[in-house]
Parts: structure tokens; C-alpha cells; sequence
């Protein structure tokens, strides 16, 4: 694996600042495409383009998938449409292909197209274009490896060497009816050694008891829960008619669930849009900044709410509100968390919200009682008074239930209304929690202090 620290980066840039292409040549040549492109990453612009026009033919393509968005995209703004109809739509396999050329402007890319000189590549990217971003089919590869069930053993062989020169990794060879429509899956196993002749049909050696696909128009997650249910490597695609379309790759399913966990993890942190360290100034302060400022809102709501009871005439109580603020944001974001977890592994769904606000309000309850119990004995021991002990100790446990609940809710709705329920997991649920939990605090000391 690569160690990409300073002084190798370095290293590089002071081969390019003497113009010793040959020897920085050589260097990349020995590496992984992954590897060069985390190299270019780093670089500077100017270096970027310099140092991508000595790759071979082949790293060139293979580099370019692994690109951040804003390298790559500023490369193929210096690459002539001939060059991206070699490097891209030739030198690549369809899936990745569509991928590198979404983002080229209308024109530029009906000319990119038009420069390519093999038909069936061309084809297969036009049409990967078609589908909408998030669905299987703008995941799909156009490149598999299928046979007709109605030929022998014989030609089936031969069909299936001409085609394993278009893929990489041959994961499964498909069978089809004379309409091609998928019927079935064969192995290369039972091809092999156990037909009875070499003039056996497929159709009697294909296996359809275990065939699992998904439509073209189906959800990249139901992709990967799919392939993450049934344990397979390759799943194929179809139309609304059956017609076998395309296949997904575990690599692709790999990608879709780091993008859903980076996403998440970036919701739950308050950055709104996908965005990565090497990232503008302006970039990263535009991902940053609503959330910040809904924080801020929180944070001026709830100087209104303590503003809004009289704590003047009993001080103490602004002692315990950084405890009732941060005890109720941790539970709503540690409720968020579980029910977002269930959501994404599909073992939880928006079908039942009303079983599962009823089984947080049994784990708020005995939290609550727990963590109440121990804050009104300590302040209590500590001779805070038994109106303030008591007041805190019910203002918390209210608290830990609400927060529970409302930790539980939030994303269950949000899922239902098809809003990405990681949302629920960062500043909303404690910018809420805050201001919600201070009310119950001092409604609780307002009502508790009649009594004392």
C-alpha cells in the first residue's frame, strides 16, 4: 500500500519542476491507478495535467474513475472530446464510463460520443446515461456474460469466450430465454463437468431455483440489501419485462454503501452537502454553514427560555442546565442512531412507529428512573435542598423520556416522507432537545416551588 506522506509528495513535485518525465514516468508506472489518482488528488492543477499526460493509455482511464469529482472534472476540461472517446468511453467499462461523463455539458458530450469508434460501447454508455442517478440501472454494467438456454453445450462455450473479452472478472454466466429474458444462472462448474454431451441444452443444466434480481428502476440501496440478504457477488438486472439489461458488482455495492455511510455521518455531524477535506474554502463553509446557524437559533432560543422564567430569585437552578441540556441531546441522538441503524439494515420499518415509540418510552422509563434517582440522591446528599433535588431529579427523568421518544420519532417520520432519516442524528435532535428540555426544567421548578 501506498504511503502517501510529504516527502514523497515532495519527491514528485520536484521531478516535475525539472521536467523529468521519463523518470516520474517510470515511478507511476510501478503503481496501482487507485494509488496514482490519490496522487494527483494532492497535486497542484497545473501538475495534475502534466503528470496525467505521461500515464500509460490504460492507467489513464483507470485513474480517472478514481478522481475526486473536482480533479477529474477540471482534467476533462483540459482533454480534447478524442481523448475522452479513447481514454473514457473505450478505455472503460460502461458503468464507470457513465459515471466520468454525466457532468459533461450537453454539447460536449454528443461530440465526445461521436468520435467513438466502437458502436457497442457507445451504445451501452448512451443508455446507462438514460436512467436516473440512485436507481440499479444507473449502477449497472452493460458488460456480463449471458447464453441463449436453447444451445448445446458446444456453442455455449464458444459464446461464452467471445464475450468474457469484454469483462474483467467473470463472476456468472446468465441464461435467457429467445426473447432475452433472464431464466436462470449456470455454472461454469456444472458446464463443465456435468453435462451428459457436449450437445446437452443449457435449459438442463441452468439453475433457476436460486436466481435473485432487481429492476433497473429499483433503488441502489435495495441493491445493496438485496446482495447483502442473499450473500451474492453479482446480481443481475432486468427491465419491466424480464429482459436481462445489465449485472451489479459487489465493488459497485461497495461504493454505494461508503457514499451512504460518508453521507450519514456527514449529516449527523451538520454538514448539508457532500464534501471532502481538499474541498474549497467556499465549498466547505456552504456544507457548514446552515446548520450552524440553525444551532445559533437554538442557542438564542434557548437564552429566551431562561430569560423567560424567573431564575433571578432562585440562582441555583442555572447550575443544572448544562446537565438537563446535554442528558437530553444525548439520549434523542443515542434513540436517532438505533432507529437509523434499523432503517438502513431493514430490520426496522416506518410500518410499525407506534411498537417502536412504545419500546423507547420502556427504555426512557428505566433510564430516566435510573439517572433521576442518582442526581436527586447526589444533590441531595450534597445539600443543594430537597425543592432543588427534587426538581432536578423530575425535570430529568421528563426529560430522558421526551428525548427518547422524540429521538425515536423524528427519523421514523422522516423516513416515511422519504427525507434522509440520518438527518435526525446530529444538531436537530439536540438543538431540540436543548430548547424542549429547558422548558420542562423550569415548568417543573415553577410548579415544584409552589408546593415548597
Amino acid at each position: 500500500m501506498l504511503e502517501l506522506d510529504n516527502k514523497y509528495l515532495e519527491e514528485l513535485h520536484t521531478l516535475i519542476e525539472e521536467g523529468k518525465g521519463s523518470v516520474l514516468s517510470k515511478k507511476l508506472s510501478s503503481l496501482h491507478p487507485t494509488d496514482i489518482a490519490k496522487i494527483l488528488n494532492q497535486l497542484k492543477r497545473d501538475d495534475v495535467h502534466y503528470t496525467y499526460r505521461l500515464l500509460s493509455d490504460e492507467n489513464k482511464s483507470d485513474v480517472l474513475v478514481d478522481l475526486n469529482d473536482e480533479v477529474r472534472e477540471d482534467l476533462l476540461g483540459t482533454l480534447t472530446s478524442k481523448e475522452i472517446a479513447e481514454d473514457v468511453i473505450e478505455g472503460l467499462e460502461s458503468d464507470d464510463a457513465a459515471d466520468v461523463v454525466q457532468d459533461l455539458s450537453e454539447e460536449k458530450l454528443e461530440e465526445v460520443l461521436s468520435l467513438v469508434k466502437d458502436e457497442e460501447a457507445k451504445s451501452d454508455v448512451m443508455d446507462l446515461l438514460t436512467y436516473e442517478e440512485g436507481t440499479a440501472g444507473a449502477l449497472m454494467a452493460k458488460e456480463l456474460v449471458s447464453v441463449e438456454e436453447n444451445l448445446t453445450v458446444t456453442r455455449a462455450i464458444r459464446k461464452i469466450r467471445e464475450q468474457a473479452d469484454n469483462i474483467d472478472q467473470l463472476y456468472t454466466v446468465y441464461v435467457v430465454d429467445s426473447k432475452a429474458r433472464l431464466t436462470g444462472r449456470l455454472s461454469l462448474k456444472n458446464l463443465l463437468l456435468n453435462a451428459p454431451s457436449t450437445r446437452t441444452p443449457i435449459s438442463e443444466l441452468k439453475n433457476s431455483d436460486d436466481l435473485v434480481s432487481i429492476k433497473d428502476t429499483d433503488s441502489e440501496d435495495m441493491v445493496v440489501s438485496i446482495m447483502e440478504k442473499y450473500d451474492i457477488v453479482a446480481l443481475p438486472v432486468v427491465d419491466a419485462e424480464g429482459i436481462l439489461v445489465g449485472r451489479i458488482t459487489i465493488d459497485d455495492a461497495v461504493d454505494v454503501i461508503i457514499e451512504e455511510a460518508e453521507k450519514d455521518y456527514q449529516l449527523a455531524s451538520g454538514i448539508s452537502e457532500d464534501v471532502e477535506s481538499n474541498d474549497s474554502v467556499i465549498a466547505l463553509t456552504r456544507a457548514r454553514l446552515p446548520w450552524l446557524l440553525i444551532g445559533l437559533g437554538g442557542g438564542i432560543g434557548g437564552a429566551y427560555v431562561i430569560g423567560a422564567f424567573d431564575i433571578v430569585s432562585n440562582p441555583m437552578l442555572a447550575l443544572f442546565i448544562p446537565l438537563i441540556a446535554a442528558m437530553g441531546g444525548n439520549v434523542g441522538v443515542q434513540s436517532s442512531a438505533i432507529v437509523v441503524q434499523g432503517l438502513a439494515s431493514s430490520s426496522l420499518n416506518t410500518s410499525n412507529i407506534l411498537g417502536q415509540l412504545s419500546k423507547e418510552l420502556s427504555v426512557g422509563l428505566l433510564n430516566g428512573i435510573i439517572c433521576s434517582t442518582i442526581i436527586f440522591l447526589t444533590t441531595y446528599v450534597l445539600g443543594f435542598g430537597a425543592s432543588l433535588s427534587i426538581t432536578v431529579g423530575i425535570s430529568l427523568l421528563c426529560v430522558i423520556v421526551f428525548a427518547a421518544l422524540f429521538g425515536t420519532f423524528v427519523p421514523l417520520a422522516l423516513e416515511k416522507r422519504k427525507i434522509d432519516p440520518a438527518l435526525a442524528t446530529g444538531p436537530f435532535i439536540t438543538t431540540a432537545n436543548d430548547i424542549i428540555g429547558l422548558i420542562i426544567y423550569f415548568s417543573i421548578s415553577s410548579l415544584v416551588s409552589s408546593f415548597f
